[in-house]
């Protein structure tokens, strides 16, 4: 199905922003074309190397140009679409000034053609002696260059309108493209949000939870990239850490030098993982990198809790495993997870995808912190995540077994995944402050 839309897109721009702009066996068709092709199969190798078996290194020479030309073809893509109205109506009016042209013209064209008789055309050789004399009729009419001529000025029109067009999608693909880039490579915002909890112990109040999901270490990111994140959640001073999944995109050999910066993580009360879909995509799957980070001083949460105790208070913090463990008998098990507590006070449940909010709320959870959906990352695919998820970004809240409300906090993630884009959903590192 991937291959199938990769194949249809990339025909589609070949038709609009190659065949239609430029002329048959031209050198610019050829070589457009041909870089169509090479950049399609590069792109389907980034996306199989993994399941081909290249190796981290290769992955990270093909990745780079494999991804963002998904990103430019996207946007190719989309913008195309966006100038077919204005492409049409352009070619509309093109098309039918000609045809006014042409109806104008007729009339005269049909009187120069009739025939005007004369009664003797002395040839140029008469004169020289031995002439002879013809008696018909003269045609006057238009040689057959002219007419081809008339209608050069409209198919050169209509190629003028078609490279226009190309130029801009072209132009602005680009454009979305590069301030994607700079987006997503650029420090993740710090989003500040207040929640209140009614069942908080007002001792309580003020507690500060870092929340960060979808880090994605993988062929594009470096150590870099984690080094920051840990360095702007320790500015936050936090009483407590939780990554919300989706942390990795390949096997601790290849990518445990990256994480090795959670080691330098600093809160209060610890900081906290549970999984995401993406750890459970990895060749060795999740186990290894629940034990990795048991040795970085980060406790996974695997369909548990632990309690938060402060000033005097208690907080149960929960966390359950991801829905794609359910294949490997890996699932998320909510009894198990918040079966048996004190249902006096509140719990915080960490759950990578927001549509476990659902089963939370039957659960009686008071706050649900999720990552996934990356806020779309990149417009207009925001406008497609709620066709699976409750929640694209942000606050909101759905109603709770025995009364109240269970809120779901989602942040949009501090890393990418696929092209290194993101537009319309920038980078986020969340600070979650509990209230009375």
């Amino acid at each position: 199905m991937i291959l199938t839309a990769v194949v249809v897109v990339h025909l589609y721009l070949w038709r609009r922003l190659v065949r239609a702009s430029t002329t048959p066996g031209s050198r610019p068709r050829r070589v457009l074309t041909w870089a169509l092709v090479i950049l399609a199969v590069v792109m389907v190798v980034t996306f199989a190397g993994s399941r081909l078996g290249l190796g981290m290194d290769v992955e990270r020479v093909v990745a780079w140009p494999g991804y963002l030309w998904l990103a430019v073809m996207f946007y190719l893509f989309v913008f195309g679409l966006v100038m077919e109205v204005p492409r049409a109506i352009a070619t509309f009016v093109v098309s039918r000034r000609r045809r006014t042209a042409e109806t104008a013209a007729a009339p005269a064209e049909r009187a120069e053609g009739e025939a005007a008789p004369v009664d003797e055309v002395v040839l140029a050789g008469a004169a020289a002696g031995g002439g002879s004399t013809a008696h018909g009729t003269a045609t006057i009419g238009r040689p057959a260059a002219e007419g081809a001529a008339a209608d050069a000025p409209a198919i050169d029109r209509r190629l003028f309108i078609s490279r226009t067009a190309s130029a801009v999608v072209a132009a602005g693909a680009l454009a979305t493209v590069g301030y994607g880039v700079s987006r997503a490579l650029g420090d993740p915002v710090i989003e500040r949000v207040p929640i209140r909890l009614p069942r908080l112990d007002p001792r309580m109040s003020g507690l500060r939870i870092a929340v960060v999901s979808d880090i994605h270490l993988g062929p594009l990111s470096g150590r870099g990239h984690t080094e920051r994140i840990v360095r702007m959640i320790n500015g936050l001073q936090a009483d407590a850490v939780t990554i919300v999944g989706d942390l990795v995109d390949g096997t601790v050999a290849e990518l445990g030098r990256l994480a090795t910066p959670l080691r330098s993580l600093e809160s209060r009360y610890g900081a906290y993982f549970v999984t995401g879909n993406h750890e459970y995509y990895t060749a060795a799957g999740p186990q290894e990198w629940i034990e990795e980070l048991r040795s970085l001083g980060v406790r996974p949460l695997r369909n548990e809790r632990v309690e938060i105790r402060h000033a005097g208070a208690v907080l149960d913090l929960a966390g359950v495993n991801d829905l794609n463990g359910v294949p490997s008998g890996d699932g998320p098990d909510f009894g198990k997870a918040l079966g048996g507590r004190d249902a006096n006070r509140p719990v915080v449940l960490m759950a990578h995808q927001p549509v476990q909010v659902t089963q939370a709320a039957a659960h009686g959870v008071d706050l649900q912190l999720s990552g996934h959906t990356h806020g779309g990352q990149m417009a207009p695919f925001n406008l497609l995540v709620p066709l699976q998820q409750p929640v694209v970004a942000g606050l909101a809240s759905v109603p709770r077994t025995g009364g109240g409300d269970t809120q779901v906090y989602v942040t949009r993630g501090a890393g990418f995944w696929g092209p290194p884009v993101r537009v319309g959903a920038p980078p986020e590192i969340t600070l979650v402050e509990l209230r009375t």
